[in-house]
C-alpha cells in the first residue's frame, strides 16, 4: 500500500505546482493589461495552492507597491525575508516600498541588506542614492552616484542626479556666500567666473575688478581679466593683464598662448613665435598652440615649419576645419595639388552646418 501512496502524493504535489504555475502566468498577463484587481485575485488564489511559497508573497508585494499600497507591501516582504533574509531582490522592493513612504532610513537600511546579497538588484544603488539625498546625507548620496557612473559613464539617470545634487550644493553655498560676504573677494571672484561662463564679459569684468580691490594680491585675477578681454578682442587690455599674470606665472603655458594670439591677431607673426613656442613646449597636447604657429610661419614664409606644426595640430584635433584650410594653403604654395585637394575637402565637410561646433 505504501508503494501505492507515494506516487499519488507525488501527483497531487505536481498538480498543485502547475495549478500554482498557471496562477501565476494569469496573473502577469493581467498586469501587463494594468487590471491590477484580477492579477491580485490570481496571486491570492495561487496563495492557497502554497501558502508556503516565498516567490507568490514577492510578486504579490510587488504588485501592491505598483499600485502604491505600500504599507501592504511592506507586509508582503517583510514576510518574505522573515523565512530568508536574502530572497533574490525582495530587500530592494522593500526598500522601495519605504521609499514611497517616505521612511528613508528604512528605506537605507533595506537597500544595504540588498547589497549584501550574491547578487543585488542592478539599480539598488542608485535608489539608495535617491534615499539618502531624501534622509538629508547629500555627501553619501553623491558617493553611491559617483560609484555608478564610474563603473558605467552612459548612465544618464546617475549623471543627471549627479549633476542635481551638485547643482542645488552649488545655488546652496552661494546664497550662503551672498549673506556672509555680500562684498568679499569671493563672491565677486565667484560672480566673474560664472558671468564669464555665460559669455557676459563686461559684467565678469566689473566682478574681477571688485574681487581685485578686495585683495590685490589676488593670483589669477589678471588672468582671468584677460581672457574677457581677450574675448571682446580688446588686445591692449588683454594683453596688460596677461602681462601682469606672468609675473604670477611665468610658466603658464595659456598665458603665452593668449598673448602670442594677440600678437598673431595683430599681424607681429615674428613677435608671437617666442610665446606660442612656449606655449606648445608646455603643453605639447594642445592643438591651438600648434595651430597658431603654422599660421605665423605661413605668414612669414616658413612653408616646413607651417607644415610641420599643422600636422601636428591635425594629429591633435582632426576635427578642427581651420587647420585643413591653412594645409590646404601650405600644399598649394608647395605645389602639392592633390594633398591641397584632400585638406580642402576635409575643410568643406567640416565646414558643413552639421558639423559646425560651438
Amino acid at each position: 500500500m505504501l508503494g501505492l501512496f507515494i506516487p499519488l502524493l507525488l501527483a497531487i504535489s505536481l498538480s498543485a505546482q502547475s495549478s500554482v504555475d498557471e496562477f501565476l502566468q494569469q496573473a502577469r498577463v493581467y498586469e501587463r493589461q494594468v487590471n491590477y484587481a484580477a492579477a491580485e485575485r490570481e496571486y491570492k488564489q495561487a496563495r492557497k495552492l502554497a501558502p508556503q511559497n516565498l516567490e507568490i508573497l514577492k510578486r504579490l508585494g510587488i504588485l501592491y507597491q505598483t499600485e502604491s499600497k505600500f504599507t501592504q507591501s511592506v507586509e508582503m516582504f517583510k514576510k518574505v525575508l522573515a523565512s530568508q533574509p536574502q530572497y533574490p531582490e525582495v530587500n530592494f522592493y522593500l526598500g522601495v516600498s519605504y521609499l514611497g513612504l517616505n521612511e528613508n532610513a528604512e528605506a537605507i537600511d533595506s537597500f544595504h541588506r540588498e547589497l549584501a546579497t550574491p547578487h543585488p538588484y542592478p539599480r539598488c544603488r542608485y535608489y539608495l542614492a535617491v534615499a539618502y539625498e531624501g534622509q538629508g546625507q547629500i555627501n553619501a548620496a553623491i558617493e553611491q552616484l559617483n560609484g555608478l557612473v564610474l563603473a558605467n559613464p552612459k548612465d544618464l539617470d546617475a549623471l543627471y542626479q549627479l549633476a542635481r545634487l551638485y547643482k542645488n550644493a552649488s545655488f546652496q553655498a552661494m546664497d550662503m556666500l551672498r549673506k556672509e560676504g555680500p562684498d568679499s573677494f569671493q563672491l565677486h571672484a565667484l560672480m566673474g567666473e560664472i558671468y564669464a561662463d555665460e559669455e557676459r564679459y563686461a559684467d565678469s569684468i566689473r566682478e574681477y575688478r571688485a574681487a581685485l580691490t578686495q585683495r590685490p594680491d589676488a593670483t589669477g585675477i589678471h588672468y582671468a581679466l584677460g581672457v574677457d578681454y581677450w574675448a571682446q578682442h580688446d588686445n591692449d587690455s588683454a594683453r596688460k593683464e596677461f602681462t601682469l599674470a606672468l609675473k604670477e606665472d611665468p610658466s603658464n603655458p595659456l598665458t603665452h598662448l593668449y598673448l602670442g594670439d594677440i600678437a598673431r591677431r595683430e599681424g607681429h607673426y615674428a613677435e608671437a613665435l617666442s610665446d606660442l613656442q612656449i606655449a606648445a613646449s608646455g603643453e605639447p597636447m594642445m592643438a591651438m598652440a600648434h595651430k597658431l604657429l603654422g599660421e605665423c610661419y605661413a605668414n612669414l614664409g616658413r612653408l616646413q615649419e607651417a607644415k610641420t606644426e599643422l600636422i601636428a595640430s591635425e594629429k591633435l584635433d582632426s576635427n578642427d576645419p581651420q587647420t585643413h584650410y591653412l594645409l590646404a594653403r601650405i600644399y598649394r604654395q608647395s605645389r602639392d595639388l592633390s594633398a591641397s585637394q584632400q585638406e580642402m575637402e576635409q575643410f568643406k565637410k567640416l565646414s558643413s552646418p552639421q558639423k559646425a561646433k560651438p
